[in-house]
Parts: structure tokens; sequence; C-alpha cells
């Protein structure tokens, strides 16, 4: 029998697999397309694709102990006058090495993941609120939303990527990478 730690770092494993192949599909995009405007998701491509990492970034960082953090541009977006984005993350190679670094991190941290720290709550201020409030969330909640979350926001941009012509869509789906590992070995 798989424990729970098991099957959530295998969840984050594909979590980790989908980003790379969004990446490489948005690779192939001019400007034009990954910035154009939708009505879904965060609006385009390329802001779907920072909220991912976003997303990645400021629950990793609650789950190490960091309750309130910044992801790179918040502090020019929180002090009037600036614009919005002044300091943030540019270009897709910018991102890229930003996503690497991140889940470097997020692999350190799911290998020393143990049983017992799954139901330590987990504490971070809200970013969805009008009114800013703390919340506390158990450790399994919080990995699992990093996970459904990413799905949720991947198939949002899979759509948009049909929309602006890409022919081969990205591989999202779990099987996909088991299948491809399966046949990566030996037998």
């Amino acid at each position: 029998m798989t424990n729970a730690v098991a099957v959530i770092q295998r969840l984050h494993q594909h979590r980790a697999w989908v980003n790379e192949n969004l990446l490489r599909a948005a690779l192939g995009l001019s400007e034009q397309q990954l910035h154009q405007p939708f009505p879904i998701g965060q609006g385009s491509i390329w802001k779907s694709l920072v909220h991912l990492y976003a997303g990645e970034f400021v629950w990793l960082e609650a789950l190490l102990g960091n309750d309130d953090p910044l992801v790179r541009g918040d502090l020019p977006r929180r002090i009037p006058g600036n614009q919005l984005g002044e300091g943030g993350i540019a270009t897709l190679d910018e991102l890229r090495q930003e996503w690497t670094q991140l889940e470097e991190r997020w692999k350190r941290y799911l290998f020393e993941l143990s049983q017992e720290a799954l139901e330590q709550p987990v504490y971070k201020w809200s970013s969805a609120t009008a009114q800013s409030r703390r919340f506390a969330t158990s450790r399994t909640d919080v990995l699992l939303h990093v996970c459904t979350h990413a799905q949720y926001t991947t198939a949002q941009m899979v759509n948009m990527l049909r929309h602006v012509g890409v022919a081969k869509l990205p591989d999202t789906m779990l099987i996909t990478l088991a299948r491809q590992e399966s046949a990566a070995t030996p037998t």
C-alpha cells in the first residue's frame, strides 16, 4: 500500500512535469500569442504561467514558515506610483530560470516530508480577501491545493494554446507521465 507522503510526492512530480511541458509549448509562441488576451483564467498565457509560478512560490514559502511571502514583482505593485509588474519576471527565459530554482526547492521539501508533518497547520495571510486574514490549513490540504490549482490553471492554458493555434498541445495527463516512465524502464 502506498502511503500519503508518496501519493503527494507523485502528484507534485506530475505538477512539475506538466509545468515543463507548458513552458516548452510556450517557447514556440510569438510575443503576440503569449500575451493575447483571453476572457478565461488569468487573461493570457503569459499571465497564467506567471500565476502558476507565483502560486507555487507563495505556498512553498508558507509550508516553510513564511506566512506572508512576496513574489518577485509584488513589492513595486504595492508601492503607489510604481507601474504594475515593475521588478517582476519579464521574459520566458527568466520565468524558466526562476521556476527551475523553485522546483529544486520543492524537490528538497518533498523529499524531507514526513507522515507526521501532514496534519500540522500551515499559516498564510490570505491574498484573496478584501480584508487581510491569517488562515491555518493542514499541510496535507496545502500540498493538495497546489496540485489541484495547477491542474485547474493548466486546463485553462491548454484551451488558450488551442485558440492561438498550437497544433501539438502539451501532455498534461498523469497517465501519460506514467506510460513514459514505464517505456523508459527496461523490462
